[in-house]
């Protein structure tokens, strides 16, 4: 079994920074078409790698920012996010010990149970029930998994400098 690891620990500007991306790509109009939850995706590769710096109140304000964006009540991606949290939180040290191909699959019933939140309350509330997309958005969350950790975890263990490459 191949264990990932980081090799030097994120600076703050490089998790708000990957967040505040995270972020931007949920406000591009998708056009109707399935999209990920680039968010979600961001906020459990934190939760994962670094659970003590990213916690289930930052899902929480950054659920409340999602609400407030798609114009949904309030709480209910917050809701989402904060159970995402706690899954990817409780489930961390056991994640590291698969491939991000293991761990993907190992995160898919975490997405969808997210994305299940979101669709009851927006039932629960307006009586729609979910389309076709319900089912594509956890896939293609997780199936980002592997290019989002490995570019991260690539730049993480990069050198912060060229002469550190060197060793001077």
């Amino acid at each position: 079994m191949k264990r990932t690891m980081l090799g030097r620990a994120p600076t703050t500007s490089m998790i708000i920074g990957s967040i505040a991306a995270a972020f931007a790509l949920e406000m591009l109009p998708w056009g109707g078409f399935p999209a990920p939850d680039f968010l979600a995706l961001i906020l459990v590769f934190w939760n994962v790698f670094q659970p003590r710096r990213v916690g289930i109140a930052l899902a929480w304000l950054l659920g409340l920012l999602m609400d407030v964006h798609a114009g949904s009540l309030l709480g209910q991606h917050a809701l989402a996010y904060s159970v995402l949290s706690y899954g990817a939180i409780a489930l961390h040290r056991r994640l590291l010990w698969y491939s991000l191909g293991g761990q993907a699959l190992q995160l898919l019933p975490l997405f969808f149970l997210a994305k299940v939140i979101v669709v009851l309350v927006h039932l629960f509330f307006s009586g729609i029930g979910p389309n076709w997309t319900f089912f594509v958005s956890p896939l293609l969350t997780a199936a980002l998994w592997l290019p989002v950790t490995t570019g991260i975890l690539n730049r993480l263990n990069r050198p912060q400098s060229s002469t550190a490459a060197i060793g001077r």
